[in-house]
This record gives structure tokens, C-alpha cells and sequence, in this order.
């Protein structure tokens, strides 16, 4: 069984578990993060699965970058944040949970303290509802 039969971004983009789309292309995808560490924390993900920045493919890494830099303005805009932490984990002792190329968008407050993963589940209609102005913003 290969490594992207179980991953659990393999299975977002397959369709096999439910995600929030905020953004997709042939190579990318973006949807809400669950857990999140802050309201429109975002993950954007290479559909090519490779377990870090070091396995990822130059053409994917593009791709993921470009994706990022498209949503972060889009988040700007819908949700204007005082700042944006853009943050990729690399191996278990650096934080990475989901053992996929991915990376996180969390828009931050002035004084906000919060660690890049977040700790209980967010309503899924307000992450809809954050998902919702951030395609708006990606529209326009």
C-alpha cells in the first residue's frame, strides 16, 4: 500500500473525507483547517504527495507557493488582519502533524498569541462562512 493510500490530505483531495474548499487548481488545493489557530487559518497543499520540503518537486513547491501568496492576499482582504503568520513544519520534532507538504496561513491580531496549530475543533459553519468571504475576495 503506498503512502498516499493513507494519508489524510491524500484522502481531502480524493474526496474521501469532507474538507472546506477555499481555493483548488490542477496541482493545489486550499481548505479550512479544522483545528485552527486563529478564525481563516488556512492550509494549502501540493496534490502531489510528498512528506516535506524536502521531498516535494520543484514544479509542485512552485505551485504550492504561488497558492499561498494568491490566498494570503485574499484573506487580507476579506478578513483584514493586522498580520498573517505563513508557517510549514518539517518532521515530528519540528511540529508536523500530517505527514503531507502543506502550508498554514494563520491571519493574526495585534496582540494575539497563538502557536500554529490549534486545539479544538471550529464550528463548521464559520468555517463555511470564513470560506465563503475568502473565495469572494479570491473573485475579485
Amino acid at each position: 500500500m503506498s503512502e498516499s493510500a493513507n494519508c489524510i490530505f491524500c484522502k481531502i483531495i480524493r474526496g474521501e473525507i469532507p474538507s472546506i474548499k477555499v481555493y483548488e487548481d490542477a496541482q493545489t488545493l486550499t481548505f479550512m483547517d479544522v483545528c485552527p489557530a486563529s478564525s481563516g487559518h488556512a492550509l494549502v497543499i501540493s496534490k502531489a504527495h510528498a512528506s516535506n520540503l524536502l521531498e516535494i518537486a520543484e514544479t509542485d513547491l512552485l505551485a504550492v507557493t504561488l497558492t499561498v501568496q494568491r490566498v494570503a492576499r485574499a484573506i487580507q482582504k476579506a478578513l483584514a488582519p493586522d498580520g498573517m503568520r505563513v508557517s510549514q513544519f518539517n518532521g515530528a520534532a519540528a511540529g508536523q502533524t500530517v505527514f503531507h507538504y502543506h502550508v498554514h496561513i494563520i491571519p493574526m491580531q495585534e496582540g494575539q498569541r497563538t502557536g500554529s496549530h490549534g486545539r479544538e475543533s471550529a464550528n463548521p459553519q464559520e468555517l463555511e462562512s470564513l470560506a465563503a468571504r475568502i473565495r469572494a475576495a479570491l473573485q475579485s
